[in-house]
């Protein structure tokens, strides 16, 4: 039997580190790097050794697949963190991923922090270099791979790989421009969020006091994505923007890091009746665990009951078919960044004020950590394997494969 300290679904990693083809410090600067799953003690979910043994068999055989991650690696010292941005140059972890259990993730990148022209984000051109730059480094190495196709996301666990789907949180950088939809897929984008918490030219966000919904030019966006093959999200978008989005798509959409507002009142999270209309449509809503988001009344600091709380919550509401999961993670400290990152991300109007202040979710602190203790939590209670097989990854694999070009 395979115990805790062996690594459950290994990739095949040779010790590549980012950008380790260029000479430090001549073509780049250095920073001091946050550790990737070490930062703070490992924390594994409590389970029996029969119950660790069915977790291990699930994560070796079946596909894993987390709906929404941030894998790059943060500066160790976030006072530097607007200078390392601006260099426009992020790392991934790869060697934390190589134990993280994860055969497909998709990767949102970090562009609405990137800052190379302008520090209000998601501007064109630095959404293209911060895509550019992520792949130009996956590019010379073995373990992640570029997801494009289904096939692509099939293949990756019977090789040890990693599938990255390229994924972004907003349409904001096409501005009025719907031909930027096709060059953004034609780089390898294949999930993009309508808008973020700001208003753009496609509809409302969270953070808006008035929403009034998808305009003709976010009607023409989403069309546009249905045609393409970029699989349409509304996890940020406001009420009466995300229905309209479902209702002018063609394809099922998705809400891929999110949680239910009926048991955490926060703007961040979703009502009722927008996840009932995103499943009966088709599309799949994923629980999001970024620090202070998921959290209830019943578990007031956030950690994963708080978290697998909104996962029951939303699959009870909408059935087993329609939920997955999308943590939102990254390697470094997530809560000072927020903090940072407060002003210009609209983070403070996605939380409340009477929250439990954490200084990580324990649990799912970061990518390579989430997965195994939500395969064990689902084992400890008793969920059946075909079930687990849907939430951790069949669920997104039926969404995608009804919504990219064959």
């Amino acid at each position: 039997m395979q115990t805790k300290k062996e690594i459950a679904n290994p990739k095949n990693y040779d010790g590549y580190k980012s950008f380790q083809y260029l000479d430090a410090g001549e073509d780049y600067k250095v920073y001091e790097l946050s550790e990737e799953d070490t930062r703070v003690e490992k924390y594994e979910y409590p389970v029996s050794s029969e119950e660790e043994e069915l977790a291990t068999q699930i994560l070796n055989e079946d596909h894993i697949v987390s709906m929404h991650e941030h894998t790059f690696v943060a500066p160790k010292d976030l006072s530097q963190f607007y200078e390392f941005r601006h260099q426009g140059r992020d790392w991934t972890g790869f060697e934390a991923l190589s134990r993280s259990g994860l055969d497909v993730i998709f990767e949102n990148f970090m562009d609405g922090t990137a800052m190379i022209t302008s520090q209000a984000g998601w501007k064109w051109s630095d959404v293209i270099h911060d895509i550019g730059i992520r792949y130009s480094d996956i590019a010379h190495q073995d373990m992640v791979i570029k997801a494009e196709r289904t096939e692509d996301l099939y293949r990756a666990k019977k090789e040890g790989k990693i599938a990255f789907v390229g994924a972004l949180e907003s349409c904001s950088m096409i501005e009025n421009e719907l031909d930027r939809l096709d060059v953004l897929h034609g780089l390898g984008i294949r999930t993009m969020g309508v808008v973020y918490s700001e208003a753009n030219a496609l509809g409302s966000g969270l953070r808006e006091p008035n929403d009034s919904g998808l305009s003709v030019f976010g009607k023409q966006a989403v069309r546009r994505m249905n045609k393409l093959g970029i699989t349409v999200d509304i996890s940020h978008a406001g009420d009466k923007t995300s229905l309209d989005t479902i209702e002018t798509s063609e394809k099922p959409v998705t809400i891929n890091h999110a949680g239910a507002r009926s048991l955490w009142d926060s703007k961040r999270m979703k009502p009722d009746e927008v996840i009932k209309a995103c499943a009966a449509r088709g599309g799949v809503i994923a629980i999001e665990a970024a620090p202070h988001s998921t959290i209830t009344s019943n578990h007031p600091e956030h950690n994963i009951e708080s978290f697998m709380e909104h996962f029951e919550y939303t699959a009870n509401l909408v059935g087993i078919d329609h939920v997955a999961f999308g943590p939102d993670t990254l390697f470094g400290d997530h809560v000072k960044l927020h903090e940072l990152l407060a002003s210009r991300l609209s983070i403070k109007s996605a939380q409340k004020s009477d929250m439990v202040k954490v200084d990580y979710v324990k649990g799912l602190e970061n990518p390579a950590e989430c997965f195994p203790n939500i395969v064990r939590w689902l084992v400890k209670r008793g969920y059946s394997r075909e079930d687990i097989r849907k939430v951790i990854g069949k669920n997104i694999f039926r969404v995608l494969e009804e919504t990219w070009a064959k």
